[in-house]
């Protein structure tokens, strides 16, 4: 098993079941980077207070730039990020273009990671 990964300094102690267990569940490597840019999404405070805000309701880019106090082109470059990272979906309404969090998942997202911070 170790033959074809990087000989690594340990403790000279390896649990060779649980080091095969583990190693043979281990998710391929596209689906981890997946998440890796999942997660890097998160990083952007703005990002991160539209998801909260769309919370509450699904908003256009004008209430959602009034909420945060920023320009509406900066808020429409966010939520296109939010949009390619399958956060947030949207809906056209006329010329009124609406944005809400994408599915519940989101939402679990965010409340797992501000309990994880809470519980400190």
């Amino acid at each position: 098993m170790a033959d074809d990964k990087a000989k690594v300094d340990c403790c000279g102690v390896i649990n060779e079941d649980l080091v095969k267990r583990i190693s043979e569940n281990m998710p391929d490597d596209d689906l981890l980077y997946d998440m890796a840019d999942l997660f890097r999404v998160f990083g952007d405070s703005t990002r991160v207070k539209i998801i909260y805000v769309l919370f509450e309701s699904e908003m256009c880019v004008c209430d959602i730039a009034t909420i945060l106090n920023m320009n509406q082109s900066a808020i429409s470059h966010q939520l296109r990020v939010l949009k390619d990272a399958r956060l947030v979906k949207y809906r056209r309404d006329g010329k009124t273009i609406y944005y809400s969090l994408d599915d519940e998942h989101v939402k679990q997202l965010f409340d797992q990671a501000m309990a994880h911070l809470m519980h400190g």
